[in-house]
């Protein structure tokens, strides 16, 4: 049954509906037929009643003999005694022995419908027994009258439904056909869109149908996945020059180092040869390190969450800071509680006090407050801020993207790789929180923003 069913939603869809509308048609037509073919019996057996009520009255009051021509509709009448002799009869029933070789005992009325060939006919009669007492006894009376219009009104319908319906439901399996391939068109276009599309050919976009409904959402939808794929791969190579670029420079160094060094032959030089190559290695080791954060980060790795007091990861990370240029002022809020990563979120902080002492000239300060976030709930605020020559307006986004310095040369003077700031931002948002640079009267300002649940249960 499933390789027989169809494998396109085209096929499908037609076959689905032209299986609902046969099942209803068939229920339809059954109906109709039985509800035809009542109405028709109920008329019948109305005017044969009728007869029989009138005959029946003639037999009860011994005028037999004044019995008239039956009515319109009434095909014969029959009257028979109790002991089966048959007292009256129409003429088309003369010489006919009685209808029902037994006799009912006591009055009574009863419906009977028969395939008998009194009047030489194929067709089904109704008759209508009526039983009733006379002065000579019972009396029992038969009219019937002939079901020949019902059974060709029921053959009219039943042929017009079987020559209808077929007709019927291959107009609407032509029409399911033909609306969705219509509909669907879209969806081909999008699809042979895409298949076309390569990694270098993300800026190509599907079309976008006129109409406003689920398959124009799919193409924008689908565009948007685009625009997204086309701007990491932007990102992506970027990073690779980028990264080439950082790790060409020391490693260029350090082989000039080496070769210099492999070309003095005086001991003397050697320990400072060897110092200048070993913070060259420190300086690879750093960036290695921090490109193997991203990639992680990058990768959506899950990480080990738990219930945290920022305020004790911010004192144990400015405590293990005592060789910093410039102290840091510390006003961490007691009970301010995330959820997270001990070692990421202490990278954060690392990385905000980082770039802060590059720039600073004689202030590095740090704040934590919890502030309610307009929810119900509570918002974790983290402030790292210094005295140096702050952020432009118009770069306070571009700080955070990878390999950027805004002084290049002076960024480098200090050990800056353009990465601190990217990965702190990054495991912001791995925390669910936000990173920010914001106005500040003097220097730069920064803000981290993490969801603050609050204390863990006991």
């Amino acid at each position: 049954m499933r390789r027989l069913w169809p494998t396109t939603v085209r096929a499908r869809a037609t076959v689905g509906a032209s299986l609902v509308v046969a099942a209803a048609l068939a229920v339809a037509s059954f109906a109709l037929l039985r509800l035809l073919e009542a109405d028709l019996l109920r008329n019948a057996e109305r005017d044969a009643r009728q007869q029989a009520v009138t005959v029946a009255g003639l037999a009860a009051s011994g005028q037999l003999d004044r019995m008239r021509a039956p009515l319109d509709g009434v095909d014969f009448v029959q009257v028979v005694n109790a002991r089966g002799r048959v007292l009256r009869a129409t003429p088309n029933l003369t010489g006919v022995p009685p209808l029902a070789p037994v006799r009912p005992v006591r009055p009574g009325t009863a419906l009977h419908t028969w395939r008998i060939r009194p009047l030489g006919g194929e067709h089904r009669l109704r008759v209508v027994e009526l039983t009733t007492d006379t002065p000579q006894g019972i009396v029992t009376v038969f009219v019937g009258t002939s079901l020949r219009d019902v059974d060709a009104a029921d053959d009219t319908t039943a042929a017009a439904l079987a020559v209808g319906g077929p007709l019927l439901l291959a107009t609407v399996a032509l029409v399911t056909w033909r609306v969705t391939g219509r509909a669907l068109a879209p969806v081909e276009a999008i699809r042979a869109e895409v298949a076309e599309i390569t990694d270098r050919d993300l800026h190509r976009r599907v079309p976008v149908p006129p109409t406003r409904d689920e398959v124009a959402r799919l193409a924008l939808t689908m565009n948007a996945t685009l625009d997204r794929l086309e701007s990491s791969g932007i990102r992506h190579r970027r990073f690779i020059a980028d990264a080439s670029h950082e790790l060409r420079s020391p490693v260029t160094v350090l082989r000039t180092q080496l070769e210099v060094a492999l070309a003095v032959r005086d001991p003397e030089l050697w320990p400072e040869l060897i110092g200048g190559a070993l913070e060259d290695v420190e300086r690879l080791q750093h960036l290695c390190a921090d490109l193997l954060l991203l990639a992680r980060l990058d990768a959506a790795q899950p990480m080990a969450s738990t219930r945290l007091d920022l305020g004790a990861v911010v004192r144990d990370v400015v405590g293990t800071r005592s060789g910093d240029r410039v102290p840091v002022r510390q006003r961490p809020a007691e009970g301010v509680w995330v959820e997270g990563g001990e070692l990421w979120l202490a990278r954060v902080v690392t990385n905000l006090l980082d770039n802060a002492q590059r720039f600073a000239d004689r202030r590095v300060e740090l704040v934590l407050r919890s502030t309610a976030d307009g929810r119900g709930g509570r918002t974790a605020v983290l402030e790292v801020l210094d005295d140096g020559p702050g952020v432009p307006a118009e770069d306070r986004e571009r700080i955070f993207e990878r390999f950027t310095r805004l002084d290049d040369s002076r960024s480098r003077d200090h050990g800056g790789a353009g990465l601190g700031l990217a990965i702190a931002r990054d495991l912001a948002a791995h925390h669910g929180g936000t990173l920010t640079a914001e106005e500040a009267p003097v220097g730069a300002r920064l803000v981290l923003r993490l969801p603050s649940p609050g204390p863990p249960t006991p």
